[in-house]
């Protein structure tokens, strides 16, 4: 997502930053080709409108104007716009009053409502409480039963809904249960559509009504652009939503819902969905979003990705292998499974500094079957073999290649790999990071 929208913005901020000085001319072109970047992206018409015009305001004042850096200046303000367009900071879930609280998840069919149900109820079971997942789409069999799956697989209890009884009497009786199962919270996925009708909103008002959540949070699809606006914004009238999760954003849409959403109906984004795993839910940190956008990666929410998934105990433990240089294919292994919960390598590359300004790197489309290659290829290995690479000779190497469904000059190229891996390793913990370009040479 944003890709078109960065490489136009990069391209017309470089222009800005190679002049020497400014004038309101200057600027008041370049705003043309953030506002068409804008649009193109399918940003809301009145929200480019107004964003560019508050721009405009900041930028052609004296402090810009007479600074010695303007061009920076100016994509200083872009970026303190964008993220007060988006909301300005990071807005959390709320849960005032007594427990079990209750979020309601709400949305059209196929916007990923259930999917994000569990995904929601792992975040939340990160942070210390115990939910409670309940199926309230009598309609859709697949629902309840996806979501008792998906409950199995993050280890969250599911209540088991019986299609006889009516949403709002399904709901109550999960309440009641709730404290028998050791939940504090319920989290709810209810019925969609494939449009907005009156008796869908008329059996949401009535879950809304008999539950009070402490959360109505819509499940709105990236992918729809403006059509996903306008969603938002017709629940947000009938049921009053606190906030907006959307998902597959990490799919092709141009960004023009999470650009848009917070304006249009005053209510923040809270989360994003970026992948299918479970693991693929974040919180919407509108600062960190506008970093991305303008091609500034997003560091912060790689390092705390790294911090809730890494082992603190696995790290400690290599951290003291690599400085004795006992680091083995066994630990070649446990880090290739920890780098896998971050995410696809597309992920982690877009949150660093700069990929959004490199051309080439954008373009790379990392193969994740790589990986599963490596993986069965030192899966295929004895136990002293991952401990000592160097006792796979010939015969050792043809019969790893046929368990691994892998040829052998597969894993020539992983022990070859590995090998120049332990050896820069090694040169690190000797003499740091001196001399390291004639090392890769």
């Amino acid at each position: 997502m944003f890709e078109s929208l960065t490489e136009k913005l990069n391209s017309t901020f470089k222009n800005i930053t190679g002049r020497g000085r400014l004038s309101e001319t200057n600027v008041r072109d370049a705003l043309k080709e953030v506002r068409l970047a804008l649009l193109e992206a399918d940003v809301n018409y009145k929200v480019v409108k107004k964003l560019v015009e508050d721009i405009r305001e900041r930028a052609v004042g004296q402090e810009v104007l007479q600074s010695l850096t303007p061009g920076q200046q100016i994509i200083k303000i872009v970026n303190e716009e964008l993220a007060s367009l988006m909301g300005g900071a990071k807005q959390g879930l709320e849960f005032p009053g007594r427990t079990p609280h209750c979020i309601m998840l709400v949305g059209l069919q196929g916007s990923g409502k259930t999917t994000t149900a569990a995904k929601l109820a792992r975040f939340i079971c990160k942070q210390g409480r115990k939910p409670y997942l309940v199926p309230a789409d009598v309609y859709r069999p697949a629902a309840v039963d996806q979501l008792r799956k998906l409950g199995l697989e993050i280890d969250v209890p599911v209540y088991p809904t019986d299609s006889a009884l009516k949403p709002e009497e399904i709901c109550l009786d999960a309440l009641s249960k709730a404290g028998g199962v050791g939940a504090d919270l319920l989290i709810i996925d209810t019925a969609g559509r494939l449009h907005i009708d009156e008796a869908l909103m008329e059996e949401l008002v009535r879950i809304k009504d008999k539950m009070h959540p402490s959360e109505i949070l819509l499940v709105a699809d990236a992918m729809t652009g403006q059509d996903a606006v306008n969603v938002a914004g017709h629940f947000n009238r009938s049921l009053d939503i606190t906030g907006v999760i959307l998902s597959k954003m990490e799919g092709d849409a141009r960004g023009g819902a999470a650009l848009s959403i917070k304006a249009v109906t005053g209510k923040p984004i809270k989360f994003v969905g970026v992948g299918e795993k479970m693991n693929a839910l974040e919180p919407f940190y509108p600062d960190r979003m506008a970093s991305k956008i303008l091609g500034m990666g997003d560091v912060l929410s790689l390092v705390e990705k790294a911090q809730v998934e890494f082992d603190e105990k696995e790290a400690r433990k290599l951290a003291k292998k690599l400085k004795k240089n006992e680091f083995d294919l066994e630990d070649f292994r446990s880090q290739l499974r920890q780098m896998k919960k971050l995410g696809s390598l597309e992920q982690i590359l877009s949150m660093l500094p700069g990929t959004g300004q490199m051309k080439n790197l954008r373009k790379l489309k990392p193969d994740e079957n790589e990986l599963i290659k490596v993986e069965a290829i030192i899966n295929s290995m004895t136990r002293e073999e991952r401990r000592n690479y160097k006792l796979i000779n010939g015969s050792r190497r043809q019969r790893i290649a046929r368990g691994s469904g892998n040829r052998v000059q597969d894993v020539n190229r992983l022990l070859k790999n590995f090998a120049q891996t332990k050896r820069m390793m090694e040169h690190v913990s000797k003499r740091g990071f001196a001399g390291m370009e004639s090392f890769l040479k």
